[in-house]
């Protein structure tokens, strides 16, 4: 049968999760810190315990001299063979301490050393375990609130929910069931912190993962997602199988899929956006729910111009510029929006732009002519080709959104 000390040391391993080794290793360093407290730093001792029986043995060993110098770590043969009959010069003998030598000292110090070993096994074993989980979906229990950050029970350990990390107006009560993303595990000079999110972007990708099937089979992937939390979220999805819409299947029956995320985000509004390589036609979604004209794009400048319906410009700017500043980010593009009636008139005042400095292209051609020079100025080829290219600077057949 166990001894009450080795069941004391198992029943700390299972309730902490430490490895037995490592909780009686760390009594053995007490007992050892303690005994030197109390004989002396430099005296040879050794602890040890039995796992079996938990038997432990305080041992102080000194070296068999012919000349004791140190009597703390030499003993004269004569001495020795006093407990050992068989003792050699140069041998080592011990002498077992009894514990009740201890002073009350060196029994609190012993009491401090186990407690911090078995509180820095705890933390590896904290670490150890969740930073497996960083990224991941986890589940707690609302403990209470600190300095505006919530406390929350996740199971081996309690966890940090930053105000920084948390989703804006969103409120809990103690004892409240909380989903969250597990963001970082932190190793300090006194504990190790798990830090949650609910504000990070990956933590809407986790919840489609959980309510889109497609997307947990790979059949669906998530391209981009942005987010401003507590408001709205975009996020860009395409299939790798042509038979199933990827906006659809992010949606659900009736929006069930997208609507369960929404509740878990409290209301935060959710564009579900079709991924395309064709960066128009990309833009154009991106600015969803507002409707599209025209889509220009400069690849070099890596910025787009939006031309928008008069009545969707609001919409497509959206609040504070959230739906636009939202789509540059999403598509990685410079977003202009302008109104038709705005690009219209823009338009008009470069047309006459243009039909300006060819009139006076083709009055200096008719000088030279007269003059007696010949041939088509360089001019007339470059102003048309720039009529060209404002033309075209805005599709003529916008993609829908």
């Amino acid at each position: 049968m166990k001894s009450e000390l080795m069941s004391v040391i198992d029943q700390i391993g299972r309730e902490k999760g430490i490895d037995k080794g490592k909780v009686v290793a760390a009594l053995e360093l007490a007992l050892l810190t303690a005994a030197k407290k109390r004989f002396g730093q430099d005296d040879n001792i050794q602890v040890d315990i039995d796992t079996d029986t938990g038997e432990i043995s305080i041992v102080k060993k000194k070296t068999i001299a012919e000349k004791v110098v140190d009597e703390r770590t030499e003993i004269s043969l004569e001495d020795a063979r006093k407990i050992d009959d068989e003792a050699e010069m140069g041998d080592e003998i011990g002498s077992l301490i009894d514990m009740q030598d201890f002073g009350r000292i060196a029994a609190q110090a012993a009491k401090q050393v186990i407690c911090q070993k078995v509180r820095e096994a705890e933390w590896e074993s904290i670490e150890r375990e969740y930073s497996k989980k960083e990224g991941e979906l986890v589940h707690g229990v609302i403990l209470g609130q600190e300095r505006r950050n919530y406390l929350v029970d996740i199971g081996k350990t309690e966890a940090l929910l930053p105000i920084q990390e948390q989703i804006p107006r969103e409120a809990h009560r103690r004892g409240d069931r909380v989903r969250a993303l597990l963001l970082e595990v932190r190793r300090t000079s006194k504990d190790v912190q798990v830090i949650l999110s609910r504000a990070h972007p990956h933590f809407v990708v986790k919840l489609f993962g959980l309510e889109v099937p497609e997307i947990s089979e790979k059949i669906v992937e998530i391209k981009g997602v942005v987010r401003e939390p507590g408001d709205r979220t975009k996020i860009s999805v395409a299939s790798r199988d042509k038979a199933v819409d990827p906006v659809g299947a992010c949606v659900g029956v009736k929006g069930s899929r997208v609507q369960a995320i929404v509740r878990e985000l409290r209301g935060e509004k959710i564009d579900i956006i079709p991924w395309t390589d064709d960066p128009r036609v990309f833009i154009g979604e991106a600015l969803n729910p507002a409707s599209i004209e025209k889509v220009g794009i400069d690849e070099q400048k890596k910025s787009a111009l939006v031309v928008v319906a008069d009545s969707q410009l609001s919409l497509a700017i959206g609040k504070n510029g959230q739906n636009v500043r939202l789509a540059a980010k999403l598509t990685g593009w410079k977003i202009d929006i302008i109104s038709s009636t705005e690009y219209e008139k823009e338009k008009m005042e470069r047309d006459r732009e243009i039909k300006a400095a060819l009139a006076e292209e083709t009055a200096n051609i008719a000088g030279e002519a007269s003059e007696g020079v010949t041939g088509q100025p360089d001019g007339a080829d470059t102003e048309e080709a720039n009529l060209v290219a404002v033309d075209e600077v805005v599709s003529e057949d916008p993609p829908s959104s």
